[in-house]
């Protein structure tokens, strides 16, 4: 049986991916901070899939022996571990030099070297049963710089979409190693996230959005703009207006 560990899995789209790949016929590892939201996901999935074996394990990303500890802990549990998505994620932020360093660090702590030390604790696992599939949730905020609120979270995430990139350059070169990574660069999705945010562009429901996401990660792509509309052509151009556009329809 195929397991994916998947972290931040208590709310938004980390617990739409469990159902959703819990209906695909996934064993699961989930891990997050709030236990308890945990156990209420389990119950929920086992009751509609009680023949889905499902896992769990307290998780904070920015505790780096803990995550060695749990990556290892799930191995241990099902024998191996097939993908690890990359999810665990935070959207505090206020712009900088504003009087709020503490919330962009925190953010920047969470979303990349929280980022880093999942990757490093995956691929210990992958390069050792020599095969795997690593999945980076990045968001279409990469693209480019943003402004205000989002300044320290879009880097991060433009970030993690590197450290992606640079792990599947290596593993090209990498003989005798079957080892896919995927970095999907989510659009605007409904979550606990964004739940405040109002009259955003493009906003879709979460379980529209991270139908997309999954749909791209069963294809194994190396990178995919989701949804693809209007992603695919919104993130093309976002790349190339000037910051003062840009800033005005983002």
């Amino acid at each position: 049986m195929t397991t994916i560990l998947i972290t931040g899995a208590s709310s938004g789209l980390g617990a739409e991916m469990a159902r959703q790949f819990a209906a695909l016929g996934y064993d699961l590892a989930l891990a997050a901070r709030r236990t308890e939201r945990l156990e209420a996901l389990r119950a929920e999935i086992g009751a509609r899939h009680p023949e889905r074996r499902i896992e769990i394990r307290a998780l904070d990303v920015t505790d780096d022996a803990q995550v060695f500890e749990v990556f290892r802990g799930f191995r241990a549990d099902f024998g191996s571990i097939d993908r690890v998505i990359v999810n665990a994620g935070l959207g505090k932020g206020a712009p900088i030099g504003t009087g709020r360093p503490d919330a962009n660090k925190q953010t920047a702590m969470t979303n990349f070297i929280g980022a880093l030390t999942q990757c490093e604790a995956a691929m210990e696992i992958f390069r050792a049963q020599r095969r795997g599939h690593l999945v980076m949730i990045s968001s279409v905020s990469a693209v480019r710089g943003m402004p205000k609120t989002v300044t320290t979270y879009a880097a991060t995430k433009a970030a993690v979409a590197s450290l992606g990139e640079g792990i599947r350059a290596e593993m090209l070169g990498e003989p005798g190693l079957d080892i896919d990574v995927s970095v999907i660069y989510a659009g605007y999705i409904r979550s606990e996230m964004n739940e405040r945010v109002k009259h955003t562009p493009f906003m879709v429901d979460t379980a529209t959005g991270v139908t997309a996401i999954v749909e791209a990660i069963e294809k194994k792509k190396a990178h995919a703009r989701v949804p693809a509309w209007p992603w695919v052509p919104l993130g093309t151009a976002m790349r190339h207006l000037p910051l003062s556009v840009l800033r005005r329809i983002m």
